[in-house]
């Protein structure tokens, strides 16, 4: 399935911990706004699970951003918007509310706090997670931020960027 992927400049965001949220000290959250190109296409989803695919980001999903405050200590994330739109809290409390639509990409290090405060009822998100890492579900407390401190610092970077694979951004941003 051929896609079409433009290279956006990447805007990036450096969250800081809050104390429940302990967000990535080194690594930035990426945002490329209209990161895959979904004009024209019937099926933005299999456009979006191709892309992140063929990059060699697995166990793809699909769905929306959960409501409350979470994050993944072990493991890198990224999100693709396939339809609708939302505002998305990254970061925490204290973090970037960031509207998100059609063809935009987010990738967070892992540690980044997300939440969706709302969305359109026609949302579909596709997420994605690199190789090397584990799944696992953080909530803002502080017995959950204790233990992710020492596991965030321990998730292997990506091989490869989830939007524009292996001479992407990304790897340069993160590196």
């Amino acid at each position: 399935m051929p896609t079409t992927v433009k290279m956006p400049k990447p805007i990036t965001h450096q969250l800081t911990d809050d104390g429940l949220i302990p967000n990535n000290p080194s690594l930035p959250l990426i945002l490329y706004r209209g990161g895959v190109d979904l004009s024209g296409s019937p099926d933005p989803e299999k456009v979006i699970e191709h892309t992140f695919g063929k990059n060699g980001w697995r166990d793809i999903w699909r769905n929306g951003i959960y409501p409350y405050v979470h994050y993944h200590s072990m493991i890198h994330e990224v999100m693709g918007v396939a339809r609708g739109c939302a505002f998305v809290r990254f970061g925490g409390e204290n973090g970037e509310v960031l509207e998100i639509v059609p063809g935009d990409v987010v990738v967070l290090p892992a540690g980044t706090g997300h939440q969706c405060l709302n969305q359109s009822a026609d949302l579909v998100v596709i997420g994605a997670y690199p190789r090397g890492g584990t799944y696992n579900l953080c909530r803002a407390t502080k017995a959950e931020h204790r233990r992710a401190l020492a596991m965030i610092a321990n998730v292997p970077l990506p091989d490869t960027d989830p939007a524009f694979g292996p001479k992407g951004p990304l790897l340069t941003l993160w590196r």
